[in-house]
């Protein structure tokens, strides 16, 4: 696809439009940048590369618009938006970064890469980081890329500036830049989970599962052969993305049910990652905490095998990975309680599969934004693995309501300091302190980061306090 003297508008001016902008004026394109944001994250930065009257921030003429070839849309920015819905009225290209990244990858001619695919509502990140991590420990040159980081385009012209392309690309993909994305054809792609999530942008759960299952869509070079689907087999909303004439490997917590597909075997007190009846690794080799972990390793397994790369280095790769922070993070440990950072959780699937995937009795710091999610699928694990909940931020009260019925002690906390506090007092000897918000971070906090370091903070002060108290114990 050719771009030169296109006139293109970039929608979004956060990291994803600054890297589609200077993508699209690289390779000749008219650009105009855009952005609703009186003082959007990246204006400066665009301002390095166009010119003061081709950006365009808050309230903008619809004359932006006008005689364009193709709208470059940032992933933050609905569909639905007016601007966008007459765009694609008037029969203009919609595209995004993804799509952008296929069209470059996919020239005539070209040397084509090995392209894996990953999304899902929880866990893709960490999926993302061990098939990199795996496939660069199986002696290939891989870019790691996407939603995690760095931006797709940005990694392209970094490898396009350096003169060597990589082998593979291991892709994080959300469903907001699959809305956008027709032809990225992966050599393999898997879907880990879908549970209620963005619903604040789609109409629900059908809307929101057809996206991501888009990364399945397309056929290679136009011939009939199409990349492999990796399905969770134990999520029926995945299962029913199955294509018909396409070749497809499961994985799930159960025994496989054929030669080709992932999941447990249990044998002599172990419980075995296996691919069929082959024992791969033991679940106690993973460095990362709990069952939802493990199958994340399923999952990455399945990938790197879909396109053929040996076991062993594979196997090695996940036995040194150490996780990512804010992702079930082990922070803290002291008066014989264990603290987990898993700030990363923010909707109600990813708190569900935290508890699910503890060893033992947990008190579950939870709540902010919870962006319309039903919470009542909480209500169960809770139950079971829970010894009291402490709620914050906006949906606390609505969270509470969810869940008050099942026999769990609920208490309410202002701050992160409080609830911190109140999470020690309640938990005992053998317990973890589980935060696990299952809601966006925005109501009381800059960013998931922002709320893992109060957190993190609110816990070191509690520490610090009892190992001075045992020092003042010990000199008097």
């Amino acid at each position: 696809m050719s771009f030169q003297e296109k006139k293109a508008v970039v929608l979004g001016m956060g990291e994803t439009g600054l890297s589609m902008a200077k993508w699209l004026s690289r390779r000749g394109a008219n650009v105009r940048a855009v952005d609703s944001r009186a003082t959007p994250p990246c204006l400066e930065a665009l301002k390095r590369i166009l010119p003061q009257d081709r950006l365009f921030t808050g309230t903008y003429p619809a004359e932006v618009f006008a005689g364009i070839d193709l709208i470059a849309i940032s992933p933050g920015v609905p569909l639905a938006q007016a601007s966008v819905q007459q765009a694609v009225q008037d029969g203009i290209a919609v595209i995004g970064d993804m799509e952008l990244f296929a069209s470059a990858i996919r020239q005539p001619g070209a040397s084509k890469p090995i392209v894996l695919g990953i999304t899902g509502s929880n866990g893709k990140t960490t999926v993302t980081a061990m098939v990199g991590a795996m496939v660069k420990e199986a002696g290939m040159d891989v870019e790691v890329a996407g939603n995690i980081g760095p931006a797709v385009l940005n990694a392209l012209m970094r490898r396009e500036d350096s003169g060597t392309l990589p082998q593979a690309w291991v892709l994080e993909v959300s469903s907001f830049q699959l809305e956008t994305t027709q032809s990225l054809e992966p050599d393999a792609a898997v879907v880990l989970n879908v549970s209620e999530d963005h619903f604040d942008r789609y109409s629900g759960m059908q809307d929101y599962a057809a996206a991501k299952a888009r990364i399945f869509t397309g056929t290679r070079d136009g011939g009939s052969e199409a990349g492999v689907q990796i399905l969770n087999r134990d999520d029926s909303i995945v299962r029913a993305m199955a294509l018909a004439g396409r070749r497809q490997i499961t994985f799930g917590l159960d025994e496989p049910a054929s030669d080709n597909d992932f999941g447990l075997l249990h044998e002599s007190g172990n419980i075995w990652l296996a691919q069929g009846q082959v024992r791969l690794l033991k679940t106690s080799e993973l460095h990362v905490a709990g069952l939802h972990n493990v199958a994340n390793a399923l999952a990455a397994l399945a990938l790197c095998r879909a396109v053929a790369l040996p076991l062993p280095p594979l196997l090695h790769a996940l036995r040194e990975f150490q996780g990512l922070p804010h992702r079930m993070e082990k922070v803290a440990a002291f008066g014989d309680i264990t603290f987990y950072d898993d700030s990363k959780g923010t909707n109600v699937g990813a708190t569900v599969a935290a508890l699910n995937g503890m060893m033992q009795s947990v008190v579950l710091i939870a709540g902010g934004d919870g962006k319309g999610q039903d919470f009542s699928p909480l209500a169960a694990p809770i139950a079971r693995q829970a010894r009291a909940v402490v709620l914050i931020g906006r949906d606390a009260d609505r969270i509470g309501a969810a869940i008050n019925h099942r026999g769990v002690p609920l208490y309410y906390a202002k701050t992160m300091e409080e609830a911190v506090q109140r999470s020690v007092d309640l938990a005992r000897a053998g317990d973890a302190v589980l935060m696990s918000p299952a809601c966006a971070s925005l109501d009381m906090f800059r960013d998931y980061a922002h709320r893992a370091e109060v957190f993190i903070a609110a816990v070191r002060r509690i520490e610090a306090g009892r190992q001075a108290m045992v020092q003042t114990t010990v000199n008097s």
